[in-house]
């Protein structure tokens, strides 16, 4: 079976509250997608967050020493700077515009995850459908100075994805894994790409080892970040600016789901030769 990527059309903007997976089921009705065993549902962090409340006004945070410090170094504003600190384990690297952290949910990432989001009351709707995918920075809300809004990763991704799976598994009728991802960047490469931080349902990481190569050589250290690949490809689809997909249905994945966790991709400290 070819590995087909569908991103769902007229997904509606996602507020606080909301349930995906009522969203997402009405969503695959209108593009005529009839669910299948072993389909695979990718979802952009942005409607996750928002759905779980994790917009925050930056007229609301207070910015501790360190944080003032840190945004005198990285010339950024220094209540987004107290964000990324409460959301981190640890500050890696900071250079003018970036702050490398280790994330509270393990992975390493820039600014931690924090993406600007312009939800806030004074954006109409209109406004909000305009501006929802603009660069990951903070910028002030339109009109109003007081309101700045950014958005959070979801406080535990795997929870989230295996929620939404398990209510659209009982109502559907079919055994599916859901991928939560986000765009991130690594130390070895150029840009962004789309990397897996929350699942269930699916694996994070096929082991190969033991298995033979077309000449029949045995494997000995071949481990594939299966949720990583699937990652980038859906975000290759979903798009990076103003598509307004951030649903994508995945058939034909080649490798059999299971129960799996993002940790599965996350290298332990003492083999991660960049820190």
């Amino acid at each position: 079976m070819p590995l087909t990527l569908t991103p769902l059309k007229n997904i509606p903007l996602i507020r606080q509250g909301d349930n995906l997976a009522d969203i997402i089921i009405s969503a695959l009705k209108e593009n005529d997608i009839l669910l299948a065993g072993n389909d695979i549902l990718v979802l952009a962090q942005k409607v996750v967050s928002k759905a779980e409340g994790r917009a925050v006004n930056l007229a609301t945070v207070a910015p501790s020493q360190r944080a003032i410090e840190l945004a005198g170094q990285t010339e950024k504003d220094a209540r987004l700077v107290e964000l990324v600190l409460q959301e981190s384990h640890q500050v890696l690297r900071t250079r003018p515009g970036a702050i490398i952290v280790e994330h509270k949910l393990g992975f390493v990432c820039a600014n931690a995850g924090i993406d600007h989001s312009n939800v806030g009351p004074s954006l109409s709707e209109g406004e909000w459908a305009r501006r929802r995918a603009e660069p990951v920075e903070v910028v002030k809300a339109a009109g109003d100075p007081a309101e700045a809004w950014v958005l959070l990763l979801p406080a535990h991704p795997d929870r989230s994805a295996e929620s939404i799976r398990h209510q659209i598994e009982s109502r559907m009728g079919q055994r599916i894994g859901v991928l939560i991802i986000d765009s991130h960047g690594r130390a070895w490469r150029n840009g962004t790409t789309g990397a897996a931080i929350g699942l269930s349902g699916l694996p994070g990481l096929q082991d190969l080892r033991g298995e033979p190569d077309l000449f029949g050589y045995t494997l000995r250290i071949t481990q594939v970040a299966v949720a990583d690949e699937l990652a980038a490809a859906a975000s290759l689809v979903m798009g990076q600016a103003a598509e307004g997909t951030p649903v994508v249905h995945v058939r034909g994945f080649p490798y059999e789901l299971r129960e799996g966790s993002v940790k599965e991709l996350i290298r332990p400290k003492e083999q991660d030769l960049f820190r």
